[in-house]
């Protein structure tokens, strides 16, 4: 009885394994058809795109941004408000200009024959101001910022349009006289007479300047 019981336990063994090993082929037939399949679709997809490559990414670079200069405000002021006490509007420079037809001027100590100089066109004109149009405070500021900029840049001769007043009130030209009065109050203008006809003629003048 031992050994038929023995015989039917090895039996049933061997269809168990028989089984597990079915199991395990068809398992592994799935998976190989599922990689078939997988591998399928993904030639199609190749196929259908073409080739590729790989984008070039450029490498970054961070900027660092520049820190803005400060503005030095009360610096700023205080030549605003010096530039205004230089200027005066109340002066009248009428009895230091000469009499000729073009009002020149030559500072005490310069030679008279600078602006004959000054009108033949001795010195190259180097920059001009326009104030044409602009009002009296305006140009008053305007003409100051030049001037400290000529001397900065160590310029002699320039031009100042400053307009015949053919568009101001009743036709006067009060940028005319009040760029000499304001002229005459500076330092560094050595002389001035007006324009040439080609250089502006009456709504202009020409300035020379200290050398710096």
């Amino acid at each position: 009885m031992s050994s038929l019981k023995n015989f039917a336990d090895l039996k049933s063994l061997g269809q168990q394994l028989k089984q597990q090993q079915e199991q395990n082929q068809r398992l592994e037939a799935e998976r190989l058809e599922r990689e078939k399949k997988a591998a399928a679709e993904a030639n199609i997809f190749r196929s259908s795109v073409g080739e590729i490559a790989r984008l070039k990414t450029a490498e970054k670079h961070l900027a660092i941004p520049e820190r803005p200069q400060p503005i030095p405000f009360q610096h700023l002021a205080d030549e605003q408000s010096a530039l205004q006490e230089s200027l005066s509007d109340e002066f009248d420079a009428d009895s230091l200009l000469e009499t000729d037809g073009d009002l020149s001027y030559t500072r005490a100590g310069v030679g008279a024959d600078v602006v004959r100089k000054l009108r033949k066109g001795h010195w190259v004109i180097q920059a001009q101001l326009d104030l044409h149009g602009m009002r009296r405070d305006q140009a008053r500021d305007s003409l100051g910022e030049f001037l400290r900029k000529c001397d900065r840049n160590g310029l002699r001769c320039v031009r100042i349009i400053h307009g015949k007043g053919l568009g101001s009130v009743n036709k006067e030209p009060v940028l005319k006289h009040k760029v000499r009065n304001w002229l005459i109050q500076k330092d560094d203008v050595l002389a001035f007479s007006q324009a040439t006809a080609a250089d502006g003629g009456s709504g202009a003048l020409l300035v020379l300047l200290k050398a710096s």
